[in-house]
């Protein structure tokens, strides 16, 4: 349901009441952020039992203690590893303990700086036939959200698969992206604690489609060994460089298995959150158009009739606050759940071992007690950032499992909106409004329609 208050934009209407096991599902399966009280937007913290005991945090100081103080004793919860383990395995996103860090320190060097600079080409390409799709469909509405979908698709599978024509990396996504919408919404098993080795029927159905996807994926590394041997001058892509990373500490370089498992969260992880922001951001962009007429200036007096590059990002600040606003209303991930290992005390409630302990961000960048006006689109808020409190907004998580690409997906998102808005004016088209809903990321339900008008160029 879209809440009727035009003067705010589309937002979850939140609960008002604790609601039972079979509640919870019900709801669960329709809009995950259902099942947050109104309480968790102005309270430091919220408990209850639905089969379990939970807690929902929305304390930055509590959260820091979560993410980066006690880490280990918060690791991802039993449902997230149930809903992602058979697609992508025990990969980073995954992955704990010693298992979690030698493959971070084997990745992180890929997402450094200066190979993240390297790929914006492909980015700017990318808006431009973005651009190119938009004029085409002359004066009718575009579905932006589909639209930036592909967008952001085609820049992941040319990062990471350039040059292999072959390889059907669109297959795979849409292969895991089935998985996910027929497997992913939470099972009333999830909901009860059963463990993991309970088969659950929906992830039972979708194994034959998993285990073509990794087959696919092992047979385009092979394929890349065989070619890194014949053309050792190639220019290294994402595949090339995690091929070619090796644990500073150990040595030790991935298997097959670990490079496809990594490889395939990339691919999902790195177009779906990004596309997921770009879309939210011209929803929101269309909302208010003094926003997004101050927008376009400051990318037209920059861009001047081109498409944005890496080398234009400190001079778009507004661009960047309007993607750092739709990231706190819309946060990809909208509500994060940790297992509790020992007992401790978090705003002053105990957490017993065994306890679910989440932290609703969508709550958490919507709480009154951290943001003036929660529910209202003001990307000035982040003018300055050192005024927000690093552990009230979390679209990326924090410590030392914050985002891996993050500064990829920023750079992306920057270069595209920026060419996107220098080029058109984008508006709403009555009675089609996104809904507001999240499985495993929150996505607008029904597309994001506008229409886009051509404008001149300085």
């Amino acid at each position: 349901m879209i809440p009727t208050d035009i003067s705010l934009p589309v937002h979850v209407p939140l609960v008002d009441e604790q609601m039972g096991i079979l509640a919870s599902l019900q709801a669960s399966r329709r809009n995950i952020l259902g099942i947050i009280p109104r309480l968790a937007t102005t309270e430091p913290i919220v408990s209850g039992r639905t089969g379990k005991r939970w807690h929902m945090v929305m304390e930055p100081t509590a959260i820091r203690r979560m993410l980066l103080e006690e880490v280990d004793n918060y690791p991802k919860s039993v449902i997230t590893k149930a809903l992602l383990r058979p697609a992508i395995g025990e990969s980073l996103f995954i992955a704990e303990g010693a298992h979690w860090r030698w493959q971070r320190r084997t990745a992180a060097p890929v997402f450094s700086h200066r190979n993240v600079m390297n790929l914006a080409p492909i980015m700017s390409a990318a808006a431009e036939r973005s651009c190119a799709r938009i004029i085409t469909a002359g004066p009718r509405a575009v579905d932006m959200a589909a639209d930036m979908v592909r967008t952001t698709f085609d820049v992941i599978a040319d990062v990471t698969f350039s040059g292999d024509g072959g390889f059907a990396a669109d297959a795979v996504h849409k292969g895991i992206d089935a998985y996910i919408a027929q497997a992913g919404k939470i099972s009333l098993f999830d909901i009860l604690g059963f463990p993991d080795w309970v088969p659950r029927p929906g992830r039972v159905m979708s194994g034959d489609a998993v285990a073509q996807m990794k087959r696919v994926a092992d047979e385009a590394i092979e394929a890349r060994r065989a070619r890194s041997q014949t053309e050792p001058d190639a220019v290294p892509d994402l595949l090339d460089l995690l091929m070619d990373g090796a644990d500073p500490k150990t040595g030790r370089r991935m298997t097959t298995a670990e490079l496809r498992d990594n490889l395939l969260t990339f691919i999902v992880a790195g177009h779906e959150t990004t596309a997921l922001t770009l879309g939210w951001s011209l929803y929101l962009c269309a909302f208010d158009q003094s926003v997004q007429d101050r927008a376009r200036a400051e990318a037209q007096s920059v861009l001047q009739g081109r498409a944005a590059t890496g080398d234009d990002l400190a001079r778009l600040p507004f661009i960047r606050q309007i993607i750092d606003e739709a990231l706190r209303l819309y946060p990809p991930a909208g509500v994060v759940s940790r297992s509790a290992m020992q007992h401790d005390t978090l705003c002053g409630t105990e957490v017993r071992p065994g306890d679910t302990v989440m932290i609703p961000i969508y709550a958490l960048h919507r709480n009154s007690r951290l943001w003036e006006h929660p529910d209202s689109f003001k990307p000035e808020r982040f003018a300055d950032r050192k005024a927000i409190d690093r552990y009230a907004y979390l679209p990326f998580g924090d410590g030392p499992r914050i985002c891996i690409g993050a500064s990829f997906a920023l750079q992306e998102a920057v270069i595209i909106l920026a060419t996107l808005l220098s080029r058109f004016r984008f508006t709403r088209v009555p009675g089609r409004d996104p809904d507001p809903v999240m499985i495993l990321t929150l996505r607008p339900e029904g597309g994001v329609w506008l229409e886009a008008e051509p404008m001149p160029q300085p």
